[in-house]
């Protein structure tokens, strides 16, 4: 395992880190989160990432006891939360001062302990100003309750703007933003965010490197009877595979894994290391319900040499989806 700072950051995060997303508190429990966790850390993972919308907070809850019962030095790991989704009232959801202060110390109490390392927006939110969540999160910050605040999915445009109040009301700006990033999902990381990297320093923990999936090649040949896209709430993933988007995505797949096996790697394990392969990615987010899912994927970091020029080349071809940068005159 190697070790990345978090943007300009002074932290250093694993390439590889673990999120519970929904799977803690629905197909993953207390014993189960301990075993994975554990095998996690003892392989050199030291970021944990949760949500106070996972699972209605239970995912921090099966965290925070699977924290409690490993014991491990707090200041071995880092474990994160994100703010947006807390219940239906007004006031517990958003991004006001308000809730974003009471979702931090619900989260401490649902995670079992004292400050969170990396605290997230979850998302952008148009009914509360910029600075308002600036200063919500600087507060939180000077009160020791969180180290380093970031955000999920905003665009370039929302945080130059935030940058720009925390300089100019000496605030704390942020030091991460959390976006979907696969080889099917590229326009941010690669283009949008390009020149915030250099301008601000900003850092990446990216989600949904297999893309829900879709890059493991499990639904080349129709759906498995254990898969994700079979449970409740998982419609939208079962429609996008049935678009004429989706048959061309999988189309692609197919030939991933065909050079894949070509280069003597499964195409999760192909997909993984292009991800990690992006310098301005500080950590790839992995996600797993079982032990053995952890474990497999853990295995692609024994493989980065196998990621060679020709063969990034050879992606990229079939691909054929990467963004243009911005322009430079």
């Amino acid at each position: 395992m190697e070790y990345r700072r978090l943007g300009k950051a002074g932290l250093k995060v694993s390439e590889f880190s673990f999120g519970a997303w929904v799977t803690f508190g629905k197909q993953v429990g207390e014993d189960d989160a301990t075993s994975i966790m554990g095998y996690a850390y003892d392989n050199g993972i030291n970021f944990f990432d949760n949500a106070e919308g996972y699972e209605s907070g239970n995912a921090e809850v099966v965290m925070g006891e699977a924290l409690k019962a490993l014991n491990w030095s707090r200041d071995s790991y880092a474990v994160s939360s994100k703010v947006f989704w807390g219940g239906e009232k007004p006031t517990q959801k958003g991004l006001s001062a308000k809730h974003v202060t009471d979702a931090a110390h619900a989260a401490l109490k649902r995670l079992q302990v004292d400050y969170l390392d990396l605290y997230f927006c979850h998302r952008p939110d148009i009914d509360t100003p910029i600075e308002e969540t600036v200063r919500a999160m600087h507060n939180l910050i000077t009160q020791g309750k969180v180290l380093y605040w970031g955000t999920s999915e905003w665009t370039a445009q929302q945080l130059t703007e935030a940058y720009a109040i925390a300089r100019q009301e000496h605030l704390t700006p942020p030091t991460m933003e959390q976006p979907e990033y696969n080889l099917f999902r590229r326009e941010k990381v690669e283009a949008e965010f390009l020149p915030l990297y250099n301008l601000f320093g900003l850092g990446t923990t990216i989600w949904s490197p297999l893309a829900s999936g879709i890059l493991t090649g499990k639904y080349n040949d129709g759906i498995p009877a254990d898969s994700r896209m079979n449970l409740p709430g998982y419609e939208w993933l079962k429609k996008r595979l049935d678009s004429e988007k989706g048959k061309e995505e999988l189309a692609k797949v197919g030939k991933l894994a065909v050079l894949a096996k070509e280069i003597g790697l499964p195409i999760h394990h192909l997909a993984l290391l292009w991800c990690n392969a992006n310098p301005n990615v500080s950590t790839v987010i992995l996600g797993a319900s079982r032990l053995s899912q952890l474990k497999d994927n853990l295995e692609a970091l024994k493989h980065k040499a196998k990621l060679t020029p020709d063969v990034l080349a050879r992606i990229e071809e079939i691909m054929g989806n990467k963004p243009a940068a911005p322009q430079r005159y």
